[in-house]
Formats: structure tokens, C-alpha cells, sequence
């Protein structure tokens, strides 16, 4: 299958004082950022950073409508967005690498850097589900109109994929420029794919392609 390019929107940052972006998420109004060790609240609009939270955020973010869930080694933290406090800890899957984080139907899912997989875990226990297989490194992760995406980033190309969530296999390819990778992953709901630039420190747009009718 041959990638397609894919169209960057809008670059934002560097932001001050963030070196690296890890994971993303959307809670339909701003854009999260894990910068180490804050949350960074973005205005997709003015690009402003808008509120942070102190919080170890160095991999996955999501959003379940209420909650905030973040990597934090070991463990993955519930966190209440309005007051930044972490309401509870269940433990991450094993190995240290986990990279992007996504909820969906209930449920978080994880990528798994080196492994190259992508783990459907149970948000109460942490308990794996089912698992993902792909033949790339695995970046960020989401979901938007019941479909499963992930970003790849290895030897300095990522591609954005939309895959089966039933058996992982690949139904669409966009390729970033050559040097440009992709850490974190999160869409808008809509059109827009939000990607962390992971060292470069910046936030990108990318557009969402629409399935022809």
C-alpha cells in the first residue's frame, strides 16, 4: 500500500522551557501536552499554553470525557483536570517502553514502543485485553469515528496509520516530510490530527483524510 503525503496544517511552539513532547490528548476544547514533568493546556486556536499541571508526564495522555490518564512509568495516573489532582494509580504494562495513549469504547489503549505493539487495556485494574501486532515502532495512538490510528517513528520517518482494530492490519498510510517524527497522537474529533514532535519540542496539525463516498 502506497503512503499518501500528509498535509501539516499548523506548527506550534517551542514552547518555554519544553524540550520534548511525548503524549497528547484532546478534551474538545484544548489541546494536552506531556512535557516531562507538567501537562501543558494548549488554546489550538492562539497556540497559547493556557494551564499546566505538575504531574510526571513522560509517555501516553488521554481524555475520557471527564478524566485525565497519563503515563508515569510504572503506573498510569487518573487525574482530575479541573483541580490537577491524581485521583488513583493502576499499574502500566510492563517493560518500559510504553509510548501513546488513547481511550476508546470504555477502554485505554497503549502503544508499546519497541515492542511494536498496542496493548486494549482495562482503565480499573490495568489489566491487558487483547493486543495489537505491527511491523513498525509505535508512536501515539487515537480514535475518531470508530477508527483506530497510530503513529510510527523509526529510522527518522513516521507515518500516521489507520488500522483494523480487529487484527492490526494496515487500511491507510500518511507519510510525514523526511525528519519530521511523530511522538504523541490525538484527534480533534473532526478533521484534525494533533502529533508531538517529541525532541523538537513543537505541536502539529495535521489534516484528517476523509473517505471518499
Amino acid at each position: 500500500m502506497k503512503a499518501k503525503p500528509a498535509e501539516i496544517l499548523r506548527e506550534y511552539g517551542p514552547f518555554p522551557g519544553v524540550s520534548d513532547v511525548h503524549g497528547v490528548s484532546y478534551d474538545g476544547k484544548q489541546v494536552w501536552i506531556a512535557v516531562g514533568e507538567k501537562l501543558h493546556a494548549l488554546d489550538p486556536a492562539s497556540g497559547a499554553v493556557v494551564r499546566s499541571i505538575d504531574v510526571a508526564a513522560r509517555a501516553g495522555t488521554a481524555f475520557d470525557g471527564t478524566h485525565l490518564y497519563q503515563i508515569a512509568d510504572d503506573v498510569i495516573q487518573k487525574i482530575d483536570p479541573a483541580s490537577g489532582r491524581v485521583l488513583s494509580t493502576v499499574p502500566a504494562p510492563e517493560g518500559g517502553c510504553n509510548s501513546g495513549m488513547a481511550w476508546a469504547e470504555g477502554m485505554l489503549w497503549i502503544g508499546r514502543y519497541q515492542d511494536r505493539k498496542i496493548h486494549q487495556v482495562d482503565p480499573a485494574t490495568g489489566a491487558i485485553l487483547r493486543t495489537l501486532e505491527s511491523d513498525r515502532y509505535v508512536t501515539g495512538v487515537t480514535w475518531v469515528d470508530g477508527g483506530l490510528w497510530h503513529a510510527t517513528w523509526e529510522d527518522d520517518a513516521s507515518e500516521l496509520r489507520r488500522v483494523d482494530p480487529a487484527n492490526g492490519e494496515v487500511l491507510e498510510r500518511l507519510e510525514m516530510p523526511s525528519g519530521v517524527g511523530i511522538s504523541g497522537l490525538e484527534s480533534d474529533g473532526a478533521d484534525v490530527f494533533y502529533c508531538g514532535g517529541g525532541k523538537s519540542g513543537r505541536l502539529r496539525a495535521v489534516r484528517r483524510p476523509r473517505a471518499a463516498s
